[in-house]
């Protein structure tokens, strides 16, 4: 990921933490945390669903330290929380339909184990506590663009585990005084996204099938559409929450996303061009708890937090790929 600087601060004596960094966008986070000399960086990591391949490039590094650990383990939050300054969560249990077969885990982790890393934070006195939310939150709301103060029923047990982590924050940002910030993510992609798995991301398994050269699946007619966002935007988005001196800022949930929407088809055909294959897509049936369309009104990300996404959806993609390319040649 091309090394944008985010921010104007000086980092190079504050302390991080990154839960689930060693997944998608944690790992993504970190690599610009490295690349931007922060003091200290904390990856608190259980090794669930994420690989230890995205972060050991930067574990040689004597200022990034590695835990594995899990959140629903709250001395294991509570011993990643001591003298770190900023918190970034991206720990959880993705994907809807994983959530609608196992609703029990996915609370487990995304509910109690954010409540778990959300005391151990204001124990350790935290400056700042930013996480992950989800645009599944909208649910079954039918108005588009999706503005942060209207949201639906939630449509999944991912939904409401995520529509928690929101309510829980807004409770210990009024309670304890602390300053939290949550990013709802609207269909992040690329690089270090796994294709593997059964609850694996549209993109990359379109992309890895026609590596394959083997027809992707396509739930339901296509015509669902989504505000696909390159991981680098929601990097972004972390790094301005966290660092943000605007005091407006603080204690809100921001829309994380580019502000248009492609329907699944218009995506696939964008990838086929991309990767110069003519494989015909697969129909299947719809999924249980999925929303219909997705669109994020940004607004509010530009004004207070200075957001600006720097990756529109078909050059995301060209970089998706290519990193998917030279994956696959070195794994060969």
């Amino acid at each position: 990921m091309p090394q944008s600087s985010f921010h104007k601060h000086d980092i190079s004596k504050k302390s991080f933490l990154i839960t689930g960094g060693s997944g998608f966008i944690g790992s993504n986070l970190v690599e610009y945390l490295v690349s931007h000399n922060a003091g200290h960086i904390r990856i608190l990591d259980n090794l669930l669903t994420s690989s230890i391949e995205n972060i050991r490039p930067f574990l040689k590094h004597s200022n990034v330290e590695f835990i594995e650990g899990d959140i629903r383990d709250s001395g294991i939050c509570t011993q990643a929380c001591k003298g770190i300054d900023y918190v970034s969560h991206q720990a959880a249990l993705g994907s809807v339909p994983r959530s609608v077969k196992d609703p029990q885990t996915t609370h487990a982790i995304n509910s109690t184990g954010f409540l778990n890393i959300l005391v151990a934070a204001r124990d350790a006195k935290v400056k700042r506590f930013v996480y992950a939310s989800s645009s599944s939150v909208y649910g079954d709301h039918p108005v588009l663009p999706k503005t942060e103060d209207e949201t639906g029923n939630p449509l999944s047990p991912y939904a409401v585990s995520k529509k928690t982590n929101e309510l829980y924050a807004r409770v210990f940002a009024d309670t304890y005084a602390m300053e939290i910030i949550g990013l709802r993510y609207f269909n992040v992609f690329g690089p270090n996204q796994s294709p593997d798995g059964p609850y694996a991301a549209v993109i990359p398994l379109f992309i890895q099938s026609i590596l394959d050269n083997k027809p992707p699946f396509i739930d339901g007619d296509g015509e669902q559409t989504r505000d696909f966002t390159f991981v680098e935007n929601a990097v972004q988005a972390n790094v301005l929450a966290m660092l943000t001196e605007n005091k407006d800022a603080l204690n809100q949930i921001y829309n994380v996303a580019v502000g248009e929407r492609s329907s699944i088809n218009q995506l696939y055909n964008l990838i086929a061009k991309l990767c110069g294959s003519d494989l015909s897509p697969t129909y299947r049936e719809s999924r249980a708890g999925d929303i219909k369309d997705s669109l994020a009104d940004i607004s509010k990300a530009i004004n207070n937090l200075g957001y600006r996404p720097t990756t529109q959806l078909a050059e995301g993609l060209k970089k998706t790929f290519e990193w998917f390319k030279k994956s696959a040649v070195n794994s060969n």
